[in-house]
């Protein structure tokens, strides 16, 4: 059986103890942890349709809903959280990316928000994120793909552990990104937009690490089903988000 997208040994050991049904706890939630992470993250990093999941993992559709209840839950969100409880808060960058939605994403019941957008480039949704200083995830917030980057920014850094924050100028907004920040004591590294009449000193070389977020969406695309949503749901596509990041921290 390949390995490829699979975790290995050592990976395995790290977060084995962070899921539901674990040996030695009541119930039958999960026989095979193992073997279900490993499809879950087979299906994301191939791009395939979970109907098209290799027989070795079982029944597909099984594999779906298990997916769904863990991303509905929270499982998916503790395996990151915890992993990322190791973060160097010496400074933080946030950002945001945009992926194209399928349209089989589209239609999802109940008519609830789904964070996909519909522009003349077709339907996407936006990826906002935040890293620490050694370019490793600490957290996300998803709206539809037109929306501005301050709204992942109200969120994001509202309660950030960060001495100072690193963004591009999209994010110089003083009453709602520049003094909250400094009101908090934390550093802000951001450039004003050339509209300005007066510019805002900033730190240019530290502001030249901020090359780590976009390291960081680089390796979230190489899961082939996040570079393209073909989830109905955020919640599933935000799971699968988590435990890729999940995965950077394993590396």
């Amino acid at each position: 059986m390949t390995r490829r997208y699979a975790l290995r040994d050592d990976q395995w050991e790290r977060i084995k103890d962070l899921l539901p049904g674990r040996a030695g706890q009541p119930g039958a939630q999960a026989r095979d942890n193992r073997l279900f992470v490993d499809a879950v993250l087979y299906r994301y990093r191939a791009g395939i349709p979970w109907r098209d999941l290799p027989a070795r993992f079982g029944d597909f559709r099984v594999v779906h809903l298990r997916h769904s209840r863990w991303s509905q839950s929270g499982v998916w969100q503790r395996v990151f959280e915890a992993l990322a409880q190791e973060a160097d808060n010496e400074y933080a960058m946030i950002d945001s990316t945009i992926v194209r939605a399928h349209q089989h994403s589209a239609g999802a019941k109940g008519g609830a928000p789904q964070a996909i957008g519909r522009s003349r480039g077709g339907l996407s949704t936006k990826i906002h994120a935040t890293v620490d200083a050694l370019g490793n995830p600490t957290g996300f917030h998803l709206t539809p793909g037109q929306a501005h980057d301050l709204e992942g920014a109200d969120v994001l850094l509202a309660d950030t552990a960060a001495e100072t924050v690193i963004a591009d100028k999209g994010y110089d907004a003083q009453a709602r990104v520049v003094e909250p920040l400094l009101a908090q004591g934390k550093g802000v590294v951001i450039p004003s937009r050339s509209t300005k009449k007066m510019a805002r000193y900033y730190d240019l070389h530290l502001y030249q690490a901020r090359h780590l977020i976009e390291n960081f969406f680089a390796k979230l695309k190489q899961y082939r089903a996040i570079a393209t949503r073909y989830d109905k749901t955020a919640r599933n596509f935000l799971g699968a988000i988590h435990i890729a990041a999940a995965v950077v921290w394993l590396n």
